[in-house]
């Protein structure tokens, strides 16, 4: 991010610019077939304000990454329960559901494996760290790996299930993985 003091005016431009990105995303299918002359004309902004915000079309992508991660991981749950462990998969569902329009135009690219694994990596750290050694390492993989590639084929609408009923099937194999007392 280049900009230190952001004011109203700069962060609608960072909105209107992460939006337009999106959607470029969606036709072009991957970032790298996305120039940024495409994407100033598509925002109606100059070069020079798009460089005032960001570095190049990856930074775009990767503050699109960070804002979901930090959204979805500053929440401060604490997974000692299998009450908590349902809360917490709620609000990751949650976060999704609310933004479920970007989504489905980020993940229609050829792109979001890098996302995804971050995401992914992050479940597995928070799971790992709150749960302990009583949870096998490779449980907790199969459980990740698992919700995010239904997640984006639900968001590729490969699948016909609702991110409702996902969200309730995370929770019950999460309780059946991690809770099995």
């Amino acid at each position: 991010m280049k900009l230190k003091g952001i004011n109203n005016s700069s962060r609608k431009t960072k909105e209107l610019i992460k939006k337009s990105f999106a959607e470029l995303l969606e036709e072009k299918k991957e970032t790298k077939n996305i120039t940024v002359k495409e994407l100033v004309e598509r925002v109606d902004l100059t070069r020079g304000a798009f460089y005032s915000h960001y570095d190049n079309i990856y930074e775009v992508a990767s503050e699109i990454q960070d804002e979901i991660l930090d959204t979805i991981f500053n929440n401060n749950i604490v997974l000692n329960s299998k009450e908590d462990i349902n809360k917490y998969i709620d609000s990751i569902f949650n976060y999704l559901k609310e933004n479920e329009k970007i989504y489905s135009k980020l993940l229609v690219s050829d792109d979001p494996m890098i996302f995804m694994n971050r995401l992914n990596k992050k479940i597995c750290e928070t799971i790992s760290q709150t749960l302990g050694n009583s949870v096998n390492h490779l449980d907790i993989l199969l459980f990740t790996n698992g919700i995010i590639n239904i997640i984006i084929q639900y968001f590729r609408k490969e699948i016909p299930e609702e991110l409702s009923d996902i969200c309730e099937y995370v929770k019950k194999i999460s309780s059946y993985l991690f809770f099995k007392k």
